[in-house]
Parts: C-alpha cells; sequence; structure tokens
C-alpha cells in the first residue's frame, strides 16, 4: 500500500511503500481509505509538538516515532473481514471511529475509547488515513453512512464528533438562550450546523475572519461578531440578557480563554475544545463566587458519533464548506491549514488523482 508519512518534523510528508495491512483479530477490519479528513491535530503532529502551556512537548514522548502516518476522519471501503465480523461486508462504506482505547481499562469497559489513558488512537498511535488502507481492530468502530456525502461524513470523526459532545455539556438548555462560539473555522461551523440540527436558535459567534464569521451566518448563525472590537463584550451581554452563560472555546488560545472566562457570567458553564495552547490564569476567588464550570472537551463517545451520524442521516445538519485534495496534495493541506487559508474543513480524496 501507499502512505504519506512523517518522515522529519515539519517537512513535506514522504511517500512510501509497505505491505498492504492485515487483520489482528477474527473481529478486525481492513478498510480501503476513499476519504480522509485533515484536522488541525494532524498539523501539531506534523509539526512535531504540542503546546502544554509553559512548554513545549515533542511528539517522541507520546510515543511517536518517523515514520508516522496520521489522519484520523476517516471514510473507506471494506476489502477485508474476519470471521466474528457480522455489522458489514466487503464493499460496504463506514465511517471509522478513530479514538481507539487499549481495551482493558474501566474507561474502555465503559465504551469510553476516547478517554483512556493507554490510546491507541488511529492517525497517531496506529497507521492513520493519509495511506491507501488502514486496519481497523475491532468491527464497533464502523459506523454505517448511508448515503451521506462521504467527504462531509469523514469530518463528523472529529470536528463534528467533537462539537457535538461540547454542546452535549451544555444541555439541557433553553432553545432561546445564547450559546457563544470562539472560532468559526472547521469546529465552529460544525457546531453552527449541529447547533441548528438540534433546534438551537441563539447562536453567537466570535471570530477574527471576515470569512469565516460570513460561513457562519450562511449555517445560520444568529450573529457573527469580531472578537478584536471593544465593543464585543458588551454587546454579548446584551444577546445574552445581561449574563452569558454557555461558551464553547473551539480555539482554546491564552487570548480565547481570558475573553471567554471574563464575559462568562454567575452559574455559566465554559466548555474548552481546542488545541491552540498556551496559559489562562485565573482569579481563584472568582470561580466560586460565580459559580462558573470550566469543562475540558475531548471528541467524544462511540454512541455520540451514533448519535450525530442519525441526526445527519435524518437531513437535519446542514453541510459545512469542504474543500477536496488529492492525497498527494496533504504536506500542502497541512501548510494551507496551519496558515489559516481554508475555510470550513479538508478532506482527502481518493477519487481525485494524485
Amino acid at each position: 500500500m501507499k502512505s504519506w508519512a512523517v518522515t522529519k518534523a515539519g517537512h513535506p510528508l514522504e511517500q512510501i511503500e509497505s505491505p498492504d495491512p492485515e487483520r489482528a483479530s477474527a473481529a478486525a477490519v481492513v478498510i480501503e481509505v476513499t476519504h480522509c479528513g485533515v484536522c488541525h491535530s494532524d498539523v501539531h503532529f506534523w509539526e512535531g509538538f504540542l503546546n502544554i502551556g509553559d512548554k513545549k512537548v515533542p511528539v517522541e514522548a507520546i510515543g511517536m516515532k518517523t515514520p508516522y502516518v496520521l489522519g484520523h476522519e476517516i471514510v473507506g471501503r471494506v476489502v477485508d473481514i474476519g470471521s466474528d465480523v457480522t455489522n458489514c461486508k466487503v464493499g460496504d462504506t463506514r465511517l471509522v471511529y478513530p479514538w481507539v482505547g487499549c481495551g482493558d481499562c474501566a474507561e474502555c469497559a465503559a465504551k469510553n475509547g476516547h478517554l483512556c489513558a493507554n490510546p491507541q488512537t488511529i492517525g497517531v498511535r496506529r497507521t492513520g488515513g493519509f495511506a491507501t488502507q488502514i486496519s481497523i481492530p475491532d468491527q464497533r468502530y464502523l459506523v454505517d453512512i448511508g448515503d451521506l456525502d462521504p467527504a462531509l461524513a469523514a469530518t463528523y470523526a472529529c470536528s463534528g464528533l467533537t462539537v457535538y459532545s461540547a454542546i452535549q455539556k451544555l444541555m439541557p438548555m433553553e432553545p432561546d438562550r445564547a450559546i457563544v462560539l470562539i472560532g468559526a473555522g472547521g469546529l465552529g461551523l460544525n457546531a453552527v450546523a449541529i447547533l441548528k440540527a438540534l433546534g438551537h436558535k441563539n447562536i453567537v459567534v466570535l471570530d477574527v475572519s471576515e470569512r469565516n464569521r460570513e460561513a457562519a451566518l450562511q449555517l445560520g448563525a444568529t450573529i457573527a461578531l469580531d472578537s478584536r472590537n471593544a465593543e464585543t463584550n458588551e454587546t454579548l451581554k446584551q444577546l445574552s440578557n445581561g449574563s452569558v452563560t454557555a461558551i464553547i472555546d473551539l480555539v482554546n488560545s491564552a487570548v480565547t480563554a481570558k475573553l471567554a472566562f471574563d464575559v462568562l457570567g454567575k452559574g455559566g458553564k465554559l466548555v474548552q475544545v481546542g488545541l491552540f495552547g498556551g496559559t489562562l490564569e485565573l482569579p481563584l476567588m472568582m470561580m466560586p463566587t460565580r459559580g462558573i464550570s470550566i469543562i475540558g472537551n475531548y471528541v467524544g463517545s462511540p454512541k455520540e458519533l451514533r448519535d450525530l451520524i442519525k441526526l445527519a442521516r435524518d437531513g437535519k445538519v446542514g453541510s459545512i464548506p469542504i474543500s477536496r485534495h488529492p492525497r498527494s496534495h496533504v504536506s500542502q493541506a497541512l501548510t494551507d491549514l496551519r496558515d489559516g487559508q481554508i475555510k470550513g474543513r479538508i478532506v482527502l480524496d481518493s477519487t481525485l488523482p494524485d
């Protein structure tokens, strides 16, 4: 098979040849990758480090050794199945749930592999979708997408699932109460589309890019504001009847996290999603006196992905902008994403000639 691998951090990916993957067990499945999204976390892993605030940690520290093959937003065609596989057959198209756990811990037993302390994530610890074929360790990590556009469905494995899970952490909530989304890139646009699908009516978006703000409005955001404007904080309070009680920070930088904390009202919840990095210094007394909750959200569970796909298959989730690229253009796709040149999401499409 072919794969496009990181052989040196920050350098163009190298196309390499290797044997086709084999099934690891009777419950395993091999798929031919037809579509694979390119995610901001792929950019971080390609650059070779993670920003954890006061320092940058090299990806080698979490077990990633070159060459490694990224890509975790995967849709593909089943080409081989184990004898115990019952939920798909050769030729079927499936979305991959990539957040595979160790299989032995309490979180994995509770079907929360994304919270496993020893993750085996596809596209991080396992060969990912920047390859022509991958092996899926168990059929339970495959989701039927029906007649959904496979390029759009691929984005649901991370971008869509992450914001769906973040939204659930704010629920139940009256549909007319303001939910503030910081960031209108791929995550933010998926969040707008999913909130609309869930019947929410007051969606406030903050982004520094006019292009992104316009895209959010086209998907159904109530209002889109430039977070750099001096009047933004006061406008947010007006839109929220004096108190902002629900914020999802899809950037999660030192700047956006401070903005969110400063405008959050009593009893409010801030869900932190983005992986931009940095630190936030908090006046600790304000936490109990304002009754604020700050919640981290890392992707979502298999059940949440199935729930999201059902919502999408029912025709309720609007389509976000998708830029389709040949697989061989993955290095340029990573560069464009890093440099903020993309509206919505990038998907590598095997039907386009390399």
